[in-house]
């Protein structure tokens, strides 16, 4: 007899699962009955938030869904704040948690890590949370999932199981495999679009995180409409180096400048969230005119007003939107060829490098002294290993980098500095990122303070394989957060934990690990790292 447990197992490998993150416990053993035997990798977290959160790391870097189980109870709630990350992300994540006996749920009898509504608290922070009642309901609730995760706004997805439906017998279960590819552009939005452009003369992209694995389809539109483009933090990586790109945040004033100077603008897969226009809360941010948006939401598009509202995948609009541009005759010129060459050289430039250049250089010269420095940290990791995926956490050359940084990988820069924002996300995040793509450098960039949210999760580096470089930014409390006191006449409280030898528990877990007195040493360092081929820690002392 085939149990449910054991068919979840193979149903998972069906849909081409073969990474799962999690702490095996009393309500989940049934579920690792069939994990023992299948080719499906499980890693073991030192904590359930550390699970979630290595799954997030996983699905950014993969582009396919990250998967965590977790018990009932404690283990949910200690995942829930990675799912809330990974719903403000946008980042595909199904979390698998077992649940108390069906005959128990809901009747306050005390039972082991019993809550009065387990599924009705997951479904306030999920995308949508699922009980498995019975068996026949298991191959669609996960179909559900992977076609809601490949043809719309990805994020979490819970699935729960009785632990008495764990044991039923579940033989001849198949995977269900709906058609899950994204809706196709709408033909007359698209049309609509087109028309704007040929009355453009400054025309701008704005691309976000939706539009990083559309590098090739935003490059061949920008150099088609000579038109600088902006990256949010997410979608940093984008046309690097390229003559139009402009990796600055645009809550910068200068970005913004541009944007109010455009006279028709394409956002792609961007939200326009706070976070991202309007860091500093000033609210100077309003949305451009002429303003052509693309989204694989429909709800995210009904959010912000826009001239023309296109639903779909990124790369499929944009791709459209050229072949219309084909169509209709709008051919770029000689000097917008010319800027296809990054840096151009002797080329001349064209209005659109020429716009492009100036905000990347009023930007850069708007971040104060001290960001700049430590932006300067980031390039240093990003020139030492070039093509390295960088996971960063809250902190301050993660902040500073936010603002003005241009990475050389798309996809290979995130954080959980934006959205959502929660501290200790860099460690584990890390780990699932490289498990993901091994044959990358990884670099997690994290400070003292986030740090020690997750720091037992380096023993799970080790346990896995996962070679991440921890590049530690000690400053020796929550340096960001006493300079906000300062500036607003409020005397620091709390914001000084004394952090520990970080050198002396990357030991203890077999770690080697170096403390460096200053940035300055860091590339050296880093290729020492590299060379090593296993988990290493970099402590940076930061006066």
């Amino acid at each position: 007899m085939t149990t449910l447990g054991e068919a979840l197992i193979t149903l998972l490998e069906a849909h081409g699962v073969d990474t799962v993150f999690g702490i095996p416990g009393v309500h989940t053993v049934e579920l690792y009955r069939g994990l023992a035997r299948s080719k499906i990798r499980h890693v073991t977290p030192r904590h359930e938030q550390g699970a979630a959160f290595m799954a997030d790391g996983y699905a950014r870097a993969s582009g396919k869904p990250g998967v965590a189980f977790v018990i009932t109870g404690p283990g949910l709630t200690n995942a829930v704040t990675a799912m809330a990350q990974a719903r403000a992300d946008s980042v595909p994540m199904l979390v698998i948690s077992g649940v108390n006996a069906m005959p128990t749920l809901g009747k306050g009898l005390g039972h082991l890590h019993e809550m009065p509504d387990q599924r009705g608290m997951t479904e306030k922070v999920a995308l949508t949370s699922t009980r498995i009642a019975e068996a026949r309901a298991l191959p669609g609730a996960l179909a559900s999932a992977f076609a809601r995760f490949a043809s719309s706004r990805p994020g979490p997805v819970h699935i729960e199981i009785p632990i008495d439906v764990m044991t039923v017998p579940a033989d001849g279960l198949v995977p269900s495999r709906p058609n899950t590819a994204p809706a196709d552009p709408d033909t007359a939005a698209i049309a609509e679009a087109a028309r704007l452009v040929e009355a453009a003369r400054r025309p701008l992209i704005l691309a976000g995180g939706g539009a990083k694995r559309a590098e090739a389809q935003l490059r061949a539109l920008a150099e088609r409409l000579d038109a600088p483009v902006v990256q949010t933090a997410n979608a940093r990586g984008l046309m690097h180096r390229h003559a139009l790109t402009v990796p600055a945040s645009p809550s910068l004033k200068a970005v913004r400048a541009l944007m109010a100077d455009a006279d028709f603008v394409v956002a792609a897969g961007t939200e326009f969230g706070p976070t991202d226009y309007d860091m500093y809360g000033d609210g100077g941010f309003a949305l451009p005119a002429n303003l052509v948006r693309i989204d694989i939401d429909a709800a995210q598009l009904a959010r912000r007003s826009a001239t023309v509202s296109i639903q779909a995948d990124c790369a499929r609009a944009l791709e459209a939107l050229m072949a219309e541009l084909d169509e209709t005759g709008h051919h770029a010129s000689s000097q917008q060829v010319a800027a296809r060459a990054d840096g151009g050289g002797a080329r001349p430039a064209t209005p659109g490098v020429a716009r492009a250049a100036a905000t990347r250089d009023a930007a850069w010269a708007e971040i104060d002294p001290a960001a700049q420095a430590q932006v300067k940290v980031v390039e240093t990791i990003r020139d030492a290993l070039p093509g390295a995926l960088i996971v960063g956490d809250s902190t301050q050359p993660v902040y500073a980098a936010n603002l003005y940084y241009d990475h050389d990988r798309p996809g290979g820069w995130f954080s959980a500095a934006t959205g959502f924002g929660a501290l200790g996300y860099g460690p584990p995040a890390a780990i699932g990122a490289a498990l993901a793509v091994p044959d990358a450098p990884v670099v997690c960039l994290t400070g003292d303070g986030g740090f020690q949210f997750t720091l037992p999760e380096i023993g799970a580096a080790l346990d896995s394989g996962a070679n991440v470089i921890f590049v530690v930014w000690n400053n020796r409390g929550y340096r960001e957060i006493e300079t906000s006191m300062r500036d607003v006449g409020v005397e620091p409280v709390g914001v000084s934990p004394m952090p520990p030898d970080f050198l002396k528990i990357a030991e203890a877990y077999g770690i080697e690990a170096e403390r460096l007195a200053g940035p300055s040493e860091l590339g050296e360092a880093l290729l020492r790292a590299r060379l090593a081929q296993k988990p290493r820690l970099i402590e940076i002392s930061v006066e």
